[in-house]
């Protein structure tokens, strides 16, 4: 009986005597977990109420860590920059027209304090014909969201090249040319149904008079862990075209030769009769670099008629000291001693001997 006594004294002291808490007032919320999804809501709805800054709720999105990737096109200009040109470019089959939207300019280097640049547009080889821009007052990075039209046929349009001259007009209204764009078309899809939206970095223009026969740019490059010599042909200007109409092409032939034997030859594809011809395109020859004291390139710029007739304009061969002189030589020799690197000259042209 005193057990029994006993134990239903504790029981009845336990449930008596049951602790007390205080509910607390300002509860602390885990630092991992606020702002609360209530909170959000709350925060959306009423302006007043802000998160702490820099806390995110668990399984949220941090946006900071999805922002898109910033467009450096605008800023990142290479050291010797003299400017920047945005546009794009589309063609409507069905009318045959070519669409060019001029965006906006970048980073332009006036030969003044205060620019006021326009645009010139030509749809070569027809260089008489140009569309121009409006001009825009005292600004180095001008909008200009201006359309141009012009008429090309389908057929011929991958041997059309747009040309921008970007110009700047001083406080006695004359011009100064700022720079250039030049695009063949031949390696740009062009359709109605998606506008191809283009950058490029302005090109200083040669202004030295053509020589007789006219001039040809290139670049060369040997690489010699590959063993492989590159050739890229750019452009031609000045020619002395037989035939000026646009039944007549002109196209550029590469030959590779070793000890005056010929190894390989490339060319070209053919642009519509101009005298001012755009290529860019590039071509490469196997090459040992013990061949280099020996090999030797040589281009030919050729016109071709509409009756498949052709006519040498002129050539030029770039080589080591047996094969070539001068700038040719010099050409050579840079690109021996910077392996991988692309070197761009101009060479005038010489009528090739019969």
């Amino acid at each position: 009986f005193t057990l029994i006594g006993i134990a239903l004294y504790l029981l009845w002291k336990k449930l008596c005597f049951l602790p007390s808490y205080e509910e607390l007032v300002n509860p602390v919320t885990p630092p991992c977990l606020e702002p609360s999804l209530q909170d959000q809501n709350l925060t959306q709805s009423s302006p007043a109420i802000q998160p702490k800054t820099g806390a995110y709720v668990i399984g949220s999105i941090n946006p900071e860590l999805y922002k898109d990737p910033e467009d450096n096109s605008e800023t990142n200009f290479p050291e010797g920059n003299i400017g920047r040109l945005w546009f794009s470019v589309e063609y409507e089959q069905e009318t045959e027209r070519l669409l060019v939207f001029l965006i906006k300019a970048r980073n332009l280097q006036a030969p003044a304090d205060s620019c006021s640049p326009f645009v010139k547009i030509y749809l070569l080889p027809d260089e008489r014909r140009f569309l121009q821009s409006k001009t825009k007052c005292k600004t180095s990075n001008p909008h200009f969201d201006e359309n141009f039209v012009f008429q090309a046929s389908s057929k011929t349009l991958h041997q059309r090249t747009l040309k921008f001259l970007v110009f700047h007009t001083d406080k006695q209204k004359r011009h100064h040319l700022l720079g250039q764009v030049i695009l063949p078309l031949r390696n740009e899809t062009l359709t109605s149904d998606s506008k191809l939206v283009i950058w490029r970095d302005l090109e200083a223009e040669n202004l030295e008079p053509p020589s007789e026969y006219g001039d040809i740019q290139f670049s060369l490059s040997y690489n010699d862990y590959l063993g492989r010599l590159s050739v890229v042909v750019l452009r031609a200007r000045g020619l002395k075209l037989q035939d000026e109409s646009f039944t007549t092409s002109v196209y550029v032939k590469v030959a590779l030769m070793n000890h005056n034997k010929f190894i390989k030859c490339k060319k070209t594809a053919a642009v519509l009769g101009s005298p001012n011809p755009v290529y860019n395109e590039s071509f490469s020859f196997k090459t040992d670099q013990k061949e280099l004291d020996t090999a030797s390139l040589s281009l030919s710029v050729v016109q071709k008629a509409e009756d498949d007739k052709s006519h040498q304009l002129g050539r030029v061969v770039v080589g080591p000291y047996m094969y070539a002189r001068g700038r040719e030589l010099e050409h050579w020799n840079e690109m021996t001693s910077k392996p991988k690197e692309l070197v761009k000259r101009w060479h005038t042209l010489a009528v090739a001997p019969n």
